[in-house]
């Protein structure tokens, strides 16, 4: 069962980082669904797809693991969590610089990041994930992030005290830029492994898997069925969510007749057709 926070001499509980990024299939919905299927004791945690690290930042809140390694194959996404992690003051006065207007941000967005410094890089990023259309991350063929401008009045572009929130939960961890594959080399028998993966498409107009710019289809979903399995017979402890959708049905097949794949209900907002948004039914695979 996940721990109690520690209350307060003020007879509140203390203040939780949350992540400082919106993200597309962000898990903040899922956290108890999730903690339900988790082990009570956890020595290494490991989020090879990290994205806004829900279940990561709720887990150090509670201060439910010993270690942990966090993962990612998007360069600008990395980039934001080591400078969050070592240079959070800088950060912060960089994102006070920003100006919220159209005009500004498609100037911003237009600049490359390779030619900024890291600081800069992560300002960049996190301005233009606060202001653009519905927080979505997403890029082109060229690797070029290509969400238009939304329409938020006021939108919270510095949280000073989150991020200063999420920098002490940071300390300590391992933060690499690697596929997630890599974790074969690194994870050992009892580890914990929660793949939150660019989900499959359940249709055409779904699709908006392209958080990096090679894509994340049907053979890498293949690939992270064939890890999971290794990671499985290594005895490590794995979960996954993903698209409650026929094919991703007929990978794990194996676990849903062993009682180990779990529907579960969320709402999301990410589709071309207004009509298809709202509740939509995901899956939670797990090897135990």
């Amino acid at each position: 069962m996940p721990s109690k926070s520690k209350i307060t001499q003020s007879g509140e509980a203390p203040k939780q980082a949350k992540p400082f990024l919106k993200w597309v299939g962000g898990k903040r919905q899922l956290i108890d669904e999730l903690l339900k299927g988790m082990p009570e004791k956890i020595s290494s945690y490991h989020e090879p797809f990290l994205g806004g690290g829900a279940l990561f930042f709720e887990l150090a809140g509670q201060k439910r693991f010993k270690k942990a390694y966090l993962s990612d194959l998007n360069p600008e996404l990395i980039n934001a969590y080591v400078v969050v992690q070592t240079k959070v003051e800088e950060l912060i006065k960089s994102l006070k610089k920003h100006v919220h207007s159209k005009e500004y941000y498609y100037r911003l967005r237009s600049a490359d990041p390779k030619n900024l410094d890291e600081v800069a890089r992560a300002s960049r990023l996190i301005y233009l994930n606060k202001t653009c259309y519905n927080g979505l991350y997403r890029v082109n063929s060229k690797g070029q992030f290509n969400v238009p401008f939304g329409s938020y009045k006021n939108p919270k572009i510095c949280d000073e005290e989150n991020l200063r929130l999420c920098a002490e939960a940071l300390k300590g961890v391992s933060i690499r830029l690697q596929s997630f594959d890599a974790i074969l080399r690194s994870a050992k028998p009892k580890d914990f492994i929660y793949f939150d993966p660019p989900y499959h498409p359940v249709s055409s107009t779904a699709n908006f898997s392209a958080y990096e710019k090679s894509g994340f289809g049907e053979t890498e979903q293949r690939k992270l069925k064939d890890v999971f399995a290794e990671l499985a017979h290594k005895k490590c402890l794995v979960m996954l969510s993903n698209s409650y959708s026929d094919f991703i049905l007929e990978l794990f097949k194996h676990y849903r007749m062993k009682k180990q794949l779990q529907k579960v209900n969320a709402t999301r907002a990410i589709n071309s057709k207004s009509s298809a948004r709202g509740a939509v039914r995901e899956i939670i695979v797990r090897n135990y």
